[in-house]
């Protein structure tokens, strides 16, 4: 069984790429704005806005996805895996809530930095947004195709071998 990511860990000062024996998948998005070098890499062309900017963003993400592999970096394709299906996420999220506030009310101090509503209330869904959907559909494509890329899996279960 995969150990859950890691939230403890120094992620301002720590490189991955230098230690990736500490970095567990997770689930879903878990880490995705944390963990470095690669946050720092991939988060400048993460756009998400328009079909366009969809475009373009997820196929320079997929790129870097099959670069990292190509290396053996196993970290950095299971982050540009994330911010593909973060892409999609918030589309989405976009598509169905206008503004793309999804909750009601602010995040409690206690719960910052944790996923999911936190108690709060989901605001109702506005008429969809074909723009964003299909930005979330060009997203949704590249995150399919990285996650069932077969040295993608098996770099990954290398990984959850050697460190969990």
């Amino acid at each position: 069984m995969a150990h859950k990511f890691d939230y403890s860990l120094d992620y301002a000062s720590l490189d991955l790429r230098e230690h990736p024996e500490l970095y567990r998948v997770g689930v879903g998005e878990q880490g995705v704005l944390l963990v470095q070098p690669y946050k720092g890499e991939l988060l400048p062309h993460w756009r998400f806005a328009t079909p366009a900017l969809a475009r373009e963003s997820s196929e320079k993400i997929y790129a870097l996805f099959l670069d990292y592999l190509k290396n053996g970096d196993f970290v950095g394709a299971d982050m540009a895996r994330k911010f593909l299906q973060m892409g999609y996420t918030r589309a989405r999220r976009y598509a169905n809530h206008k503004g793309g506030k999804k909750y009601d009310g602010p995040v409690p101090a206690d719960k910052k930095g944790v996923s999911g509503a936190h108690g709060r209330p989901e605001l109702p869904r506005t008429p969809p947004d074909p723009v964003k959907a299909e930005a979330a559909a060009i997203f949704k494509a590249k995150w399919d195709e990285a996650a069932a890329h077969p040295a993608y899996l098996k770099q990954k279960a290398e990984h959850r071998a050697n460190y969990g």
